[in-house]
């Protein structure tokens, strides 16, 4: 018999709050954290609003870059699910993270007062601390660093499942006798002009301004866009044998992932929606279950037209014509992208544990023909067994199985 995977500590950081407790008691509450965008300026962009997360550490006109964010809110993050776990540095296992795929800004390459290509490469030797700060892993690294996990640190970066993909490499790692514990997650704090302006041009954000609360706003008929957000999530696994022989409270179980690549197109699903109903039911293989153990489902849901209606059609597929109730917190927190797989596994866990379902808020014109319970406000739900759907850009599908504590 396979060792089942425990989590024996969360972190959470997102535009709700520090802290897995801030988080759910807003989740449960129906609480939205999107609003204007303040820490730069947005003025003329077509989307002016996202789920913000503003750090301590951010100066009036001088936010901390990507890199820096990216690795302050995975700090956080991986800080407060080692201090449940009962565990400090150095931790004795492997890193698993997914980021963005981080690039220098504009205020960093304005520095340079390089007015063409080849005074830009003759400024770039004096600049070495920006070259270290934005090379792509170096934010991980300095988080294995930090937190003293063993081996090379694993950052991935699949698109929207990036946490998702992380989570599965631990997993793996553990499986393979590696080690008996790891660090999991995502962080994610692309928010800023450049990614901005480039989701725009691709007609991806939600434009609804005036009312930032009510901008994401999964499977119904007014849906227009997602919601960029900020944000972290972070999962101390172990083995069971391994947690119970230290006495660890078990929070959970990481049951089974799945993952398939539909190469369709660089940000559209294949119209048939085998790649992601193929993660659905592998995830589900994996953990040991049929479709009918699965009692929530929290959506990829990103409050895009064409997302929504192929999630809800292979929902329907794998699950027939009355899944299990699905709701999107990305209509509360925004889509957190690289962080979204950590978080929202992270949220099924705490779903889990009050036995409770998050809404998916601004449902008052649900779209009826997506054949789904999306869950308007959150419930009483008795269930053992949760699925946590991550799509990314690029055909990346990958599903996390998660399931209650004994």
């Amino acid at each position: 018999m396979r060792t089942r995977i425990a989590v024996t500590g969360i972190g959470l950081v997102t535009a709700l709050g520090f802290g897995a407790e801030a988080n759910w008691g807003a989740l449960a509450a129906g609480r939205s954290g999107v609003r204007h965008i303040t820490r730069f300026d947005a003025t003329g962009m077509r989307a002016t609003i996202a789920a913000c997360v503003d750090l301590p550490e951010d100066k009036p006109g001088q936010p901390l870059s990507v890199a820096k964010r990216v690795e302050r809110m995975g700090e956080m993050a991986i800080a407060e699910a080692l201090a449940q776990a009962g565990l400090s540095a150095p931790f004795g296992g492997p890193l698993a993270f997914g980021m963005p795929p981080v690039e220098m800004e504009w205020p960093q390459r304005a520095s340079f007062g390089a007015e063409n290509y080849a005074q830009l490469l003759a400024g770039a030797p004096g600049h070495q601390e920006f070259y270290e700060e934005f090379l792509f892993g170096g934010s991980g690294a300095r988080l294995a660093e930090r937190f003293g996990t063993t081996g090379v640190p694993q950052i991935v970066t699949t698109a929207c499942a990036s946490g998702a993909s992380a989570i599965q490499l631990a997993i793996e790692a553990i499986r393979r006798g590696e080690a008996p514990m790891a660090i999991a997650g995502g962080s994610e704090a692309s928010l800023q002009t450049e990614t901005l302006i480039r989701f725009g041009l691709l007609q991806a954000l939600s434009t609804q301004n005036e009312r930032p609360e009510a901008a994401s706003r999964p499977f119904t008929l007014s849906r227009d866009g997602f919601v960029m957000g900020d944000g972290a999530g972070a999962l101390i696994l172990e083995t069971e044998e391994h947690a119970r022989a230290r006495g660890a409270t078990i929070l959970g179980y990481v049951l089974g992932t799945g993952e398939a690549a539909d190469t369709f197109h660089r940000t559209r699903s294949s119209p048939d929606g085998a790649a992601i109903i193929r993660s659905m039911a592998d995830a589900i293989a994996d953990a040991g279950l049929e479709p009918s153990a699965i009692g929530y489902i929290n959506a990829h849901g990103t409050s895009t037209p064409e997302n929504d209606k192929m999630e809800a059609l292979a929902i329907r597929a794998l699950f027939g014509e009355a899944p299990p109730p699905v709701s999107s917190t990305k209509s509360m927190i925004g889509h957190t992208l690289s962080a979204a797989g950590a978080i929202e596994a992270a949220i099924c866990l705490l779903a889990l544990q009050h036995q409770t379902l998050p809404p998916t808020i601004n449902q008052d014109d649900v779209d009826e023909s997506l054949g789904l319970d999306t869950v308007p406000q959150a419930r009483p739900h008795g269930f053992r067994a949760a699925l946590s759907n991550s799509f990314g850009f690029g055909g990346q599908n990958v599903s996390v199985v998660l399931g209650a504590a004994d």
